[in-house]
């Protein structure tokens, strides 16, 4: 039996059918050669999946900006608890430092006889 090549040899093809059985062998060919010329037919996305698709990742997105959300939070409490810290170093080292100019220059004073 051959395969019809347009839509009138289908047409025809069918008329000239014998019986249901034929036709339907003839449509199936006509489905599978249809198949063949677009394979992409398959995996054509239809507007209710890209719809499903988009809402998914607008939820994915929404999840990732809230613990985005957290993480910076996180970060900024430690990033101010670090800079205290450093802040106290620092402070102490000045002190320190302070004192022992201070001590310094009492010395020296003393020491010239200034006073």
């Amino acid at each position: 039996m051959s395969q019809p090549a347009s839509v009138i040899d289908l047409y025809d093809s069918l008329l000239a059918a014998e019986d249901e059985r034929a036709r339907a062998r003839i449509i199936a060919g006509a489905f599978e050669r249809l198949e063949d010329r677009y394979p992409e037919l398959k995996d054509l996305a239809t507007a209710s999946g890209v719809r499903e698709s988009e809402l998914r990742l607008q939820k994915e997105i929404e999840q990732i900006r809230a613990e985005m959300k957290i993480e910076i939070e996180r970060l900024r409490t430690e990033l101010k608890t670090d800079i205290a810290a450093g802040n106290q170093k620092v402070l102490r080292w000045v002190t320190g430092l302070m004192f022992a100019q201070l001590v310094t220059i009492i010395a020296i004073i003393l020491g010239s006889g200034f006073l």
